[in-house]
């Protein structure tokens, strides 16, 4: 399978060369020149298959250029470590015989180790690159770019750390990240890293690499001292595309269950800024997945829910700081694929949007195209209040915990249900532990941690809800901090020759 850019029809490449290049270099993003089917049959024999097995089978559909036996060892190197055996447990959520009727599945994709979900695409994402450089004769050095609203920074770092033949590099919002997210960043060991804080927000850091990807006296710069960008983000398909294998994994194992049939449909549900990973469950529906409704959840920083309820994206807003940093987003590069696919690749127009966001700020699609994603995709958004109160509800109906960006997705999952009366079996994307949010639980379940340091709030939520604390979160506590530069946006740019050339 070839790939192609979301603003040229001009490119055509492989899927090794879109992993290792990351962005295009004419500003798009990298997309399958078409999206491979899966029939029910193969989705059912997913039922009996390991973790490792199911990704092996999504994933040789898009990576037709890796062989079953390299995409197997990345996956086994990849998932060996997690935490739990079923490396994705969906946990069925039950009170009494009524919820048979409309259970709710909570896809818990944090066991690894930064207990966030982009550990899933994260770990892997090193293995496929490192095939990737020997595909396609690279023989450069490989600066791996990463704007981080505070999950993926860690993700990819840990997966990066001392990889040959590459550096990663890590920008994050100064104050715009928990603490337990900026230690567990700058804690972070291996020689070919850096971790660097920037003044302003999680959109000012992401323009900033995005700019830096497009400017061709940077990249010249770079070339000169053998070098080469590429990204982590989920703006890299390799970082995108073995997102789609958990949710195929989560309908398999809602049939084992026995919570739903083969081929009945599900909703699914997903707290989402940069519209990466609900873009992921888009692609699984496309490619055959049983899904009737694509739910996106947003906090108050709704450009998302805005731009499906009226067809406007504008980021021209006030930026909120909330509980649930990962999705303090205005900006969501993601849906420039989306965009693309359901314009049919129309280059022009998708290259007129980007634009139109670039010099103004916003963009308005036609009724023709609202229309379309009408049919896929329902969008709303949980105040901190409504998210607060749903930790509250569920620990106290299910004795289950969950964090805040889990929250978000299961008050607007209510929301959806009582709006349209859909009672299909759901499934909920849990994108993080609630030990990375220990304040925002704890508050949500009454308890005053007013002064209390984040790492002994740790100990707090674990004595108060009887759950254990991650083991690596536990050991943050002792970590030596290595990383404490912080720059403004505009230095950005003098950061990344720096450190390229150290």
């Amino acid at each position: 399978m070839n790939y192609t850019s979301t603003r040229s029809k001009d490119v055509k490449i492989s899927s090794a060369e879109a992993i290792h290049q990351g962005l295009s270099i004419d500003g798009g993003l990298f997309v399958p020149e078409s999206i491979p089917k899966v029939k029910l049959e193969e989705i059912g024999q997913l039922c009996s298959m390991t973790y490792v097995q199911r990704a092996v089978t999504v994933l040789k559909k898009f990576l037709t250029d890796y062989s079953d036996d390299e995409l197997a060892e990345s996956a086994e190197l990849a998932y060996d470590w997690f935490d739990v055996t079923a490396k994705v447990p969906l946990i069925v959520l039950l009170r009494n015989k009524e919820d048979t009727k409309a259970p709710i599945g909570i896809m818990e994709l944090w066991h690894g180790n930064t207990s966030a979900f982009k550990d899933l695409a994260l770990q892997i994402l090193p293995h496929l690159m490192s095939k990737a450089l020997k595909k396609t004769g690279e023989s450069k050095e490989i600066l791996i770019l990463v704007a981080t609203s505070g999950d993926t920074g860690k993700a990819a770092l840990a997966g990066f750390a001392d990889v040959p033949q590459t550096k990663i590099m890590v920008f994050y919002p100064d104050g715009g990240v928990s603490k337990i997210q900026r230690l567990q960043m700058v804690t972070q060991t291996g020689k070919n890293v850096n971790v660097t804080a920037v003044r302003g927000n999680f959109d000012d850091c992401q323009n900033g690499v995005k700019n830096i990807f497009s400017d061709e006296e940077i990249r010249a710069k770079l070339s000169d001292t053998n070098v080469k960008l590429s990204s982590a983000n989920s703006i890299n398909w390799g970082r995108l595309v073995p997102q789609i294998v958990y949710y195929f994994s989560s309908y398999a194992e809602f049939i084992n269950a026995g919570n739903i049939k083969l081929g009945d449909q599900v909703n699914v549900i997903v707290p989402t800024g940069n519209f990466g990973n609900i873009l992921a469950a888009y692609y699984a529906r496309k490619m055959g997945l049983p899904v009737k409704k694509l739910i996106c959840a947003s906090n108050i920083n709704h450009v998302l829910t805005d731009f499906f309820q009226t067809g406007v994206y504008d980021r021209n807003r006030e930026f909120h700081k909330t509980i649930t940093p990962s999705m303090d987003i205005l900006i969501s590069s993601n849906l420039e694929r989306l965009l693309y696919h359901e314009t049919s690749g129309d280059v022009e127009q998708v290259k007129s949007y980007m634009k139109e966001l670039s010099e103004t700020g916003r963009y308005k699609i036609g009724a023709t195209l609202k229309k379309r994603l009408d049919k896929i995709f329902y969008a709303d958004y949980a105040t901190e209040a409504e998210t607060a109160s749903i930790i509250q509800n569920v620990f106290s109906n299910f004795g289950y915990l969950v964090d805040t960006h889990t929250a978000v997705a299961m008050s607007v999952m209510a929301k959806y249900r009582r709006e349209t009366k859909d009672m299909l079996p759901a499934i909920v994307a849990s994108t993080a532990s609630p030990f990375k949010f220990t304040a925002a639980v704890l508050n949500a379940l009454g308890e005053n941690v007013t002064g209390v340091d984040d790492l002994v709030q740790l100990g707090k939520l674990s004595r108060r809800t009887n759950k254990k604390i991650p083991k690596n979160l536990e050991s943050l506590g002792t970590a030596k901090i290595l990383h404490e530069d912080v720059c403004d946006k505009e230095e950005m740019a003098a950061r990344v020759l720096k450190f390229a050339a150290e």
